[in-house]
């Protein structure tokens, strides 16, 4: 029985070998493959039962052993719907069944996997290059909400960003304390106000605080008692652009004595026609006092707050009632400091519309998003891509593709990248390593070739025992 056991157990080894050869083979072969996971080979004794004193070393099985779980290196493609997984965790995806465009039907299933070289098809889905369509979550462009507490099948079309109408304008800048109008004289107190003299041209009601408007036939004068502010472009909710220029007036100067009185005051006015002639409006007074405290500090408006009064600027109206436009400026961005210019040092302008626009281009960040660039300046995140983990990344059964689906014995999917990180623009290559591939190869052909030489003994050994009997 020796004998023939030798033979049988050579056989067993002979298959053990050939199984890990054709495992190196298949991670040689898919050295160049991206997201690949080699696959291992695990050895393990079979001892019958016997007697204490008449154990054997018994014969061997072989078994697959994987590397889901160990990363290959990532590798720079410049393509910005590539991703990689910089750690733990699997992309989630899913197969076409039938059908094209926004009709193709998928078989709902999660499948995972770390191949992240994914584009778009001519349908706006993005796939891998092995067919596997990417799953995630759609966020709502204007909200920044998530839509939908499962992921799907994404598809980034390219349907118009919708515009936004104009509410706020974040104002920073310094009023310089004396302002430099060309009417000012540093010689004559006073003559840098707006109502110096013996008033404000043709029209009283442009006075401290008032709710007057500059006509054309005042407008030179005005021109020479004001300062600009700068200008910015406002929209309205079709996206139609109109340019707003800001013009500050000095109202009067705080009083000291006999005793304090009245701050350091200033009004805001918009231009609303700078081509006016006659009794046609030229610019508008918000109607809002602007005032100051001793260290430059504002005082009011108390929320820091201008609001615009509905008006219509060549021929565009802005700021209605229903949505008026604030110019924000917390309190704090706007102060009234000395300044040799004598003019305002306008650091900050920026409004919080835009006009309509298209889909220029897509990326992926780190945290998973799909960010999309619009034609219209807008960069706001469209889906969040789907990525699982498991507790036995490892016990997860093998695909096509560099696809694997849940086992029991890999446990439920976690949802969410932990503490890993998405890198755009990459790919993770294969894990497999060639080097150490060909060692493999060299230990299992000889460790094949030892057990033929065990078969070849065994049969030597039996003809003996049949040249026995002759």
């Amino acid at each position: 029985m020796g004998v023939f056991s030798a033979l049988t157990t050579a056989v067993t080894g002979m298959q053990a070998q050939s199984y890990a050869l054709e495992n190196i083979s298949g991670n040689i072969a898919n050295s160049r493959t991206a997201g690949f996971k080699r696959v291992d080979t695990s050895f393990s004794d079979l001892v019958p039962d016997s007697a204490l004193n008449r154990q054997i070393a018994g014969s061997v099985a072989s078994y697959s052993r994987a590397t889901n779980t160990i990363q290959g290196d990532l590798n720079a493609t410049r393509i910005d719907t590539n991703a990689a997984i910089n750690g733990d965790g699997f992309f989630v995806v899913d197969q076409r069944q039938s059908g094209v465009g926004a009709s193709t039907q998928f078989a709902n299933t999660n499948l995972y996997t770390r191949r992240g070289d994914f584009d778009f098809d001519a349908d706006g889905y993005l796939v891998n290059g092995a067919g596997y369509y990417l799953k995630g979550q759609k966020i709502d462009p204007v909200t920044g909400q998530i839509i939908g507490s499962q992921p799907d099948v994404l598809r980034i079309t390219k349907d118009q960003f919708p515009a936004k109408a104009t509410t706020q304008i974040e104002y920073s800048a310094n009023i310089p304390a004396y302002p430099k109008t060309n009417s000012a004289v540093s010689t004559t107190p006073g003559s840098e106000l707006l109502n110096a003299g013996t008033g404000f041209g043709t029209n009283p009601s442009v006075t401290p605080g008032g709710t007057g408007t500059v006509v054309g036939s005042d407008l030179t004068l005005f021109l020479n008692r004001s300062i600009p502010g700068g200008s910015v472009t406002v929209y309205d909710t079709l996206g139609k652009a109109t340019s707003v220029e800001l013009r500050w007036a000095k109202i009067s100067n705080a009083t000291t004595t006999p005793a304090p009185g009245t701050p350091d005051t200033w009004n805001l006015f918009i231009a609303e026609n700078t081509g006016a002639t006659g009794a046609a409006v030229a610019y508008r007074n918000v109607n809002t006092d602007v005032t100051f405290d001793s260290t430059g500090k504002m005082t009011l408006p108390a929320n820091g707050n201008i609001t615009i009064p509905p008006m219509t600027i060549g021929g565009n109206a802005i700021s209605p009632a229903t949505a008026p436009i604030s110019i924000v400026t917390n309190g704090t961005s706007l102060t009234q400091n000395g300044d040799t210019s004598g003019q305002i040092d306008a650091r900050s302008i920026r409004q919080n519309g835009y006009t309509a626009g298209t889909l220029d281009r897509v990326s992926i960040s780190n945290e998973g998003q799909v960010i999309g660039t619009f034609s219209n300046g807008q960069v706001v995140a469209l889906a969040q891509i789907a990525v699982a983990r498991f507790n036995a990344g490892n016990a997860l059964k093998r695909l096509d593709g560099g696809a694997f689906e849940e086992t029991i014995e890999s446990g439920a999917p976690i949802v969410g990248l932990g503490t890993a990180a998405l890198i755009g623009g990459n790919v993770e290559q294969s894990n497999t390593d060639i080097a150490d591939e060909f060692s493999k190869m060299i230990v299992t052909q000889q460790a094949y070739s030892a057990n033929t030489k065990v078969i070849s003994t065994a049969q030597e050994m039996l003809r003996d025992v049949f040249n026995i009997i002759r």
